[in-house]
């Protein structure tokens, strides 16, 4: 790939030249420098500031998977029963973390281009006795964004404890992370980082079940994190991730949230927009369920060749589907530094011109 590639996947996404710099400071040793504490907590406030909560925060040295099965390790006892939700790829596989964690999952599992019935779910929490339950706000792999409003609340009314993996939507698009207890993050989608780090929010309800759950793990385990003062981290930080995650969230905070939100869902219009002047689709059919941070064109067998001739003729990079619709999918990925309207306007010019 050469310096001119135009990167549009959804994620990782391309790093804007700040972050990149930021990443090539000189690196304070974690484990010994006075000040690393500080800037730690510092850094910890402003993704607060960007995931608009009061719960702690932790961060992770590890791509997003990371946090998705730290999180179920942590919390999910053997014996426990966990609501599995899934209208994706993620949101199925969350199940298997339950499984490798002796829990038993009860898999709600309906079509990738449906929404979630509330009152389904509500039935379901009525009928049996979760300890947990796992969904997934933006499944990337089709571009669909659930809304989980009145299923957060149904389950918080009955105790249920809230996993949600909103990696790739986080930074883009309003998270409802009052109501969730656990909320995964990623540095390389909306944050427009790189790829190393997972981050999440963790609620006083989490933190009362880590600790009553016996931790047969240590490096995906939660309960060494929980240290108020920062004084001494489980293992030896990656800094230079830190400090493009730094970077990353004061873009977003000198821009403002609304601000943020505003560009993905414009960007997100106009992809589209210009996607069904060539006849295409997005995937999940129903413009309410499609994503402000990626789209999944519907190109039927097709996808693959058509990333090749992105690549090879146009210098941009595109995602396809994963899975079943790996070859059925074509993913642009507006999201974090991508949500611009040079980039997306270039990349469906690049995509007409190879249509055509």
């Amino acid at each position: 790939m050469n310096d001119e590639t135009l990167t549009m996947t959804p994620g990782p996404t391309a790093i804007p030249e700040d972050v990149r710099n930021a990443m090539a400071q000189p690196a304070m040793n974690p484990d010994v420098d006075p000040e690393f504490a500080s800037y730690y907590e510092t850094l910890l406030d402003k993704l607060a500031r960007v995931y608009q909560t009061d719960d702690e925060m932790v961060i992770l040295g590890g791509e997003g998977i990371l946090g998705l099965e730290a999180a179920v390790t942590s919390l999910v006892a053997p014996g426990d029963d966990v609501l599995c939700l899934g209208n994706g790829l993620y949101g199925d596989g969350f199940s298997d973390f339950v499984e490798m964690a002796g829990g038993n999952p009860v898999s709600h599992s309906i079509d990738y281009t449906e929404g979630f019935d509330a009152d389904e779910v509500a039935e379901l929490v009525g009928e049996n006795d979760f300890a947990a339950a796992t969904m997934v706000h933006c499944e990337t792999p089709t571009g669909l964004l659930n809304d989980f409003d009145e299923i957060l609340s149904t389950l918080q009314d009955a105790d249920v404890l809230t996993i949600v993996d909103a990696v790739s939507s986080l930074g883009g698009t309003p998270v409802p992370v009052e109501n969730i207890d656990v909320c995964l993050g990623g540095s390389q989608k909306c944050f427009s980082s790189p790829p190393g780090l997972t981050m999440m929010s963790v609620s006083d309800s989490a933190w009362a079940k880590v600790e009553e759950t016996e931790q047969d793990s240590f490096y995906t385990s939660l309960e060494p994190w929980h240290d108020p003062d920062f004084s001494f981290l489980p293992y030896t930080h990656l800094v230079s991730n830190l400090y493009a995650l730094d970077a990353s969230l004061d873009r977003i905070l000198d821009e403002g949230l609304d601000s943020v939100f505003a560009r993905h869902g414009e960007m997100a219009e106009l992809c589209r927009a210009r996607g069904k002047k060539l006849g295409l689709e997005p995937f999940p059919g129903t413009e309410s369920l499609c994503s402000p941070t990626v789209t999944a064109f519907e190109i039927e067998g097709q996808a693959k060749e058509i990333q090749r001739e992105l690549h090879d003729d146009h210098d941009i990079l595109v995602a396809t589907g994963l899975g079943e619709m790996a070859d059925d999918l074509l993913r642009v990925g507006h999201m974090g530094y991508n949500a611009q309207e040079s980039r997306v306007e270039g990349t469906m010019d690049a995509l007409e011109s190879v249509l055509e």
